[in-house]
């Protein structure tokens, strides 16, 4: 089972890996499935091609070219965060209906290659440009920034071969890292669940592609634990499939209640359904 004792999380070598597949996948579909509605709500599967490409350009141009275009005004909150990107997401999506599918996948190519060789420039332990918020962080490193971007990519390409029925991402050379960043939010997620001190919970992620992760309560915080001689006061077991569909918002935690199963405290294990991994 797998613990976050030994980060940074490898994904840099991944990318290449993670684009190629898209490039693949995307070559394959018909124009019946470009169309095709997925789990992100009012996106279709063109929509979610056009994010990915929309994070490469804005990577790009924000971090190699420290070039910002629309910075957010009046954000005073998460919340204001929030709604900025998912305006930014909308005006994209609106204005690449117009690209051609051939047209996607040229791009996609060519700056999926220049956004890996620019984040390979980076030093994994230097500050990143932005903090990984739905961690609970207002300053992360780079590895983590990397990371966090990792999962950008596996999950909207997950979410593609989702909506058309293609083999998913479902193994654990692709699936471990995704799911051991977005693990990262767990401590977060239990920020304000009270508990006794010494209190601990334990998410397993069933299978041989998942891991096992575990918090302790602290005086004033939760913090990550590798090893303890007691049993958990409460131990959630979730499906890798249903996993990336929980922690995106792909599914709500009132049915994922009926999927996962919880022992000891249930109300204290039922907070881990409230992991968000993502931001808009």
């Amino acid at each position: 089972m797998n613990s976050l004792k030994n980060i940074p999380v490898e994904t840099l070598a991944l990318f290449a890996v993670l684009d190629d597949l898209l490039i693949e996948l995307l070559n394959s579909l018909t124009e019946e499935e470009w169309n095709a509605p997925t789990v992100a709500k009012k996106w279709t599967v063109k929509d979610i091609a056009s994010h990915l490409l929309d994070g490469n350009l804005r990577g790009l141009s924000i971090s190699r070219d420290q070039y910002f275009g629309e910075k957010p005004e009046n954000i005073n909150s998460y919340a204001d965060l929030v709604n900025f990107l998912n305006q930014l997401n909308m005006t994209w999506t609106n204005a690449t209906k117009r690209l051609s599918p051939n047209v996607l996948i040229n791009l996609l190519e060519t700056t999926g290659k220049q956004y890996q060789e620019h984040l390979q420039t980076l030093n994994p332990f230097e500050n990143a440009i932005f903090s990984v918020a739905w961690a609970g962080e207002e300053t992360s490193l780079n590895w983590f920034h990397i990371a966090r971007e990792y999962t950008e990519k596996f999950l909207h390409q997950q979410q593609i071969r989702d909506a058309v029925g293609k083999q998913a991402l479902l193994n654990q050379k692709l699936f471990l890292p995704f799911i051991n960043t977005f693990m990262y939010a767990l401590p977060h997620t239990y920020q304000n669940v009270s508990a006794p001190e010494g209190t601990i919970v334990t998410l397993i992620v069933t299978t041989e592609i998942g891991g096992q992760w575990s918090i302790i309560k602290k005086e004033k915080h939760w913090e990550f634990i590798d090893s303890f001689d007691k049993e958990p006061e409460a131990t959630i077991k979730i499906d890798p499939d249903d996993a990336w569909l929980l922690f995106s918002k792909g599914m709500t935690p009132a049915d994922a209640k009926q999927k996962v199963e919880i022992l000891g405290d249930k109300t204290l294990g039922e907070n881990a359904l409230n992991i968000i991994a993502v931001m808009a």
